[in-house]
């Protein structure tokens, strides 16, 4: 199983989500055929949350998950953590009630802070999944909820090199039409070449103390949405 990621360069990440962060909502929505929103309303829909709830929205880009929760749960508090201080501004234009600009490595919080964590197209872009998710636990309340979205590769070894090309090929004309610059966008393909399943995620759920809840997979199992709960002890 790929645990163990190749170092990343936090600056130049810093640095290339800074450029997108003005484009990244138009960008999502024309990479997805507009279905990122369905995707993200449903884990926000299915994700059993008090009303008061204090919930995680980690590498938030630019807030979606933060919006939409506090659409469903008005009296919800909302902080949000992201790499970047451009998609952090975004955010905070949502309502979050704190925006923290941090490492998703080394979370910021006490112990058994947040009912809940929300992760979108996150998880794949940190060095150490094991890690990260064994991080994001330290910071849960018992029983809190982890809900993620993201990009997986395919079971299928057949259709995992067809998946990248294309999503390189998409990557790459998105990157030239609205940066003038094809790579801006590959760093997805490339994050997902040594990433995992979407059954290779949900066994490694259990491994790192979650007790996974439900699922639903999409795109032929190229993108998929997990609720987890975090086991006692």
């Amino acid at each position: 199983m790929r645990l163990r990621r190749e170092k990343h360069d936090t600056a130049l990440m810093r640095k290339m989500f800074h450029m997108v962060a003005p484009c990244y909502d138009l960008f999502t929505r024309l990479f997805s055929y507009g279905r990122d929103g369905a995707w993200k309303r449903e884990a926000v829909r299915r994700a059993p949350l008090p009303e008061d709830a204090l919930v995680l929205d980690l590498a938030c880009g630019t807030g979606d998950f933060s919006k939409l929760i506090l659409l469903r749960k008005p009296g919800a508090r909302l902080v949000a953590l992201d790499l970047t201080f451009a998609m952090l501004r975004l955010a905070q234009s949502g309502g979050v009630s704190r925006a923290v600009c941090g490492n998703a490595m080394l979370l910021p919080f006490r112990d058994e802070t947040f009912d809940s964590v929300f992760v979108g197209y996150g998880l794949r872009s940190f060095p150490e999944l094991e890690a990260a998710l064994r991080e994001i636990r330290r910071v849960m309340r018992p029983g809190g909820l982890l809900v993620s979205l993201d990009f997986f590769l395919p079971r299928q070894r057949g259709l995992r090199w067809l998946y990248l090309a294309w999503l390189y090929a998409q990557g790459a004309f998105w990157g030239m039409l609205l940066h003038a610059s094809p790579r801006v966008y590959t760093y997805i393909p490339d994050s997902l070449r040594t990433f995992v399943s979407a059954d290779e995620f949900f066994e490694l759920l259990g491994h790192a103390g979650y007790q996974p809840i439900a699922e639903r997979r999409f795109v032929l199992g190229g993108i998929g949405l997990q609720w987890a709960s975090k086991k006692d002890g």
